[in-house]
């Protein structure tokens, strides 16, 4: 089993479906950690190289500080390259201009990822704040009631355990 960041993921399930094991990783954020870490769609966990295992776990330690996608521009289809005998300061420099121009956003979404403790902690600290302003839905948490509407007649057994501050 390979263990990251205290959760053991098995190793017979594919490396993508087996990430959804961490508190905070769904299917779609799972395919977007194997396509950045170049992690093949069906490649299992136990196929994992020690470096992607070490790359996934650095990453997801900290994914604020990991290093930036490098951006690759698309050409165009009526692009023509110039010629070879352009020196490589004069392309650089025309890139640069470019890059200028277009003011691409680098927005990288898996940058402000949010797992496990840290989520925990957010969802505690939203379901306090709630709480604390006295809102609709606050008070449906501090009774252990269902907050979204569901019925509570007959099927409120789920939200009483549930809807409660000190829950991990």
């Amino acid at each position: 089993m390979v263990h990251i960041l205290g959760i053991n993921l098995p190793d017979n399930q594919v490396a993508r479906f087996a990430l959804t094991s961490i508190y905070g990783v769904g299917h779609h954020t799972a395919h977007r950690l194997c396509a950045r870490l170049q992690v093949h769609d069906r490649c299992k966990v136990k196929d994992l190289s020690p470096f992607q295992v070490t790359a996934l776990a650095s990453f997801l330690s900290s994914p604020a500080t990991a290093p930036p996608l490098p951006r690759y521009p698309l050409a165009k289809p009526d692009y023509v390259p110039p010629p070879p005998t352009t020196p490589l300061s004069e392309l650089q420099a025309a890139f640069q201009a470019s890059q200028k121009i277009k003011k691409i956003k680098n927005s990288d979404p898996l940058k402000n990822l949010k797992i496990e403790s840290e989520l925990r902690r957010e969802i505690r600290e939203n379901i306090a704040h709630q709480r604390m302003i006295g809102s609709y839905v606050g008070r449906r948490h501090a009774m252990h009631l269902p907050v979204r509407g569901q019925n509570t007649q007959t099927n409120a057994k789920t939200a009483r355990k549930l809807n409660r501050l000190d829950r991990h």
